[in-house]
Formats: structure tokens, sequence, C-alpha cells
């Protein structure tokens, strides 16, 4: 004679009320809204990367990425918003180039960029683009490079401000080209750009988006792009490179970084989806349009890049003698 088979449940219930514990299935991430947060204003570069990318993202993870904005110094606010944040992957950080000059500039940082986050993954770099108002006689890199030295100290740069990446493109310039060029940084890359535009200072490295309406102005006058590739927007202008500074390398990037500790199987997860969403067609045009290229990477690559950035950056902080606190 066969017994009958004690019910799935019932079997559950009766260890449970033994002391046997009952495993349980884990939640299949992600079961909750994630929050994306971006240091800056919104409509800016770094906001319209968050967006871009956070609608394909929801669409993919079936749930809600909510951009947050939480702007002011220099980012830092975001960043330290998402290091205190639980290692749970629902609370990201938008990291910029900016994020790894800040450790230069600034002693009391309440995080550390390399080891109070996980990297994700590499979203998206672009050139900056070095400009001139018309009223400096360069119509190219090596006529500039001939004025700044024959008069040290007399051509002015500006940048949105110390310790951001159009004030290191200059001084990467300096640094490789041996220039004497007097920086004068503003609040913003808008101001930086107006500024140049008006002629009040003589050149700078905006971004490409914010170059463009002065250029076709006729305000201001394209002469080199920062990277090794030209850029999409203006394959006409040459690279440093090519136009006069071998080896010049200089980019801007976006980035996704969790809370340190987040478990590697979420941040897989993570890094998959967004790459997979980097390759939407309509993604790589609408950040295209901003003057960028999807470059998605693994979470290893995206570290050693990150290393690579706070050490390049911090030689670059230490030649231009700027001061942080």
């Amino acid at each position: 004679m066969h017994e009958n088979p004690i019910p799935v449940m019932s079997l559950a219930l009766a260890l449970a009320a033994a002391g046997t514990p009952v495993a349980h299935a884990q939640t299949v991430y992600p079961a909750k809204p994630i929050r994306m947060i971006v240091g800056y204003t919104p409509g800016g570069p770094t906001d319209v990367t968050a967006r871009v990318v956070a609608q394909r993202l929801s669409e993919q993870l079936d749930q809600p990425v909510i951009v947050e904005n939480r702007a002011g110094a220099a980012g830092t606010l975001a960043a330290e918003r998402v290091a205190a944040s639980p290692a749970d992957g629902y609370t990201l950080l938008i990291v910029t180039g900016a994020d790894t000059i800040q450790p230069a500039l600034r002693s009391n940082l309440p995080y550390d960029i390399e080891r109070s986050f996980t990297p994700v993954t590499l979203l998206a770099t672009g050139p900056l683009l070095l400009v001139v108002h018309p009223s400096v006689p360069a119509k190219s890199l090596k006529e500039l490079l001939a004025i700044a030295r024959a008069h040290p100290s007399r051509l002015s740069y500006g940048s949105a401000g110390i310790g951001t990446s159009s004030h290191l493109a200059a001084e990467l310039l300096n640094q490789m080209a041996k220039l004497d060029t007097v920086h004068i940084p503003f609040k913003s890359s808008a101001d930086n750009a107006r500024a140049i535009g008006s002629g009040h200072i003589d050149m700078g490295f905006p971004g490409l988006t914010g170059a463009l309406p002065f250029l076709s102005a006729g305000k201001l006058r394209g002469l080199a792009v920062t990277t090794t590739k030209r850029a999409a927007l203006l394959p006409e202008v040459p690279t440093m490179d090519e136009a006069g500074v071998p080896g010049y390398d200089r980019s801007g990037w976006y980035g996704m970084l969790a809370p340190a500790g987040v478990p590697r199987d979420i941040v897989a997860r993570l890094n998959g989806v967004v790459s997979k969403v980097l390759g939407v067609p309509e993604v790589q045009q609408a950040l295209v349009r901003q003057g960028l290229t999807p470059a998605a990477n693994s979470p290893g690559e995206f570290a050693a890049f990150i290393r690579h950035e706070v050490a390049q950056n911090a030689k670059l902080i230490k030649f231009s003698g700027a001061k942080g606190n």
C-alpha cells in the first residue's frame, strides 16, 4: 500500500513549523524603479545623455528609470548621494570626466571615486573643439602655436571653471606644445563659449554642440578636435594630432557607476542591457547629435579607464598649478 505524497505547500509549512529553514526565491532584478542621478542641471549634455539612455533602459528592464538632477559642487553632490546609497543597483550615477578631476582638487571629498563605486560601463565619448575668436590671426593650429610662442602670456583661454575638462584640455596643450597662455575660468560651458564668441578672450575648448551655433554665425573659428578621430559633426576639422601636436588625445566622456558592493550579477545585468541600448540606432543618432560616440565597455575596462583618467588629471592639475581645497 502506497502513501499519498505530501503536497509541496504542506511540506513547506511543516518544515517551517519544525524550525527548518525554507529557501525563498530571490526577487529578479529589477523589481522596482531605478534612479539615475545626474550632477548637473536639466538640459545640459550630461542630462541629455542620461535621458537618452534612461528611456531605452526603462523599456529593456520593464521598470521606470527616473533621471534625478542633483546639481552643485562640480557634480560631487550627486556622487556623494550615490556613494551613500544601498548597494542594490537601484541608485546609479552618471559620471563624467569632471568626476575624475575632483580628487586632485579637493582633499575633503566624502567618497573615493575609485573605491566608493562599482563601475558599470562607459557610455559615450566625444571631443572638445579648439576654437579661436576671428580676431586671432590663426587659420590653423600651427599658426596659433607660432603666435603663442612669439608672444608668451598674451593669448587668453577660457574654460567652464577650474578643474573642468575644458581647462585641462588647454593645459594639456600648454604642456605638450610648451606654451604660456592665460587661463580665465567661467561658471559654465555656455558662459565660456559666449566669452570666446564675443572676443573677450582669444581661445578655448568648448564642447561641439556648444560651439556649433557660434561657428555657424562666424563668431568662432574651429581649428582642431581633441580626440584622435575626427568628429562626425565636423568632419572637415582635423584632430590635434593631425594639425600639429602629435599624440594629443583628450576626450569628454560619460559613464555609469553604482555604489560599491553591488552584486556582480546585477552589475552584469546592467552592463549587458546598457550595451544593448547603446546599439539601438535611434540612441546612437541621438548621441551623435550631441557630438558623442557610443562607447560601451566591460566593468573591468571601465575601472581601468577611470584609474587612467584620475592619474592623468592629477598630473595636469599639478602642471597647471590649480588649487582646490
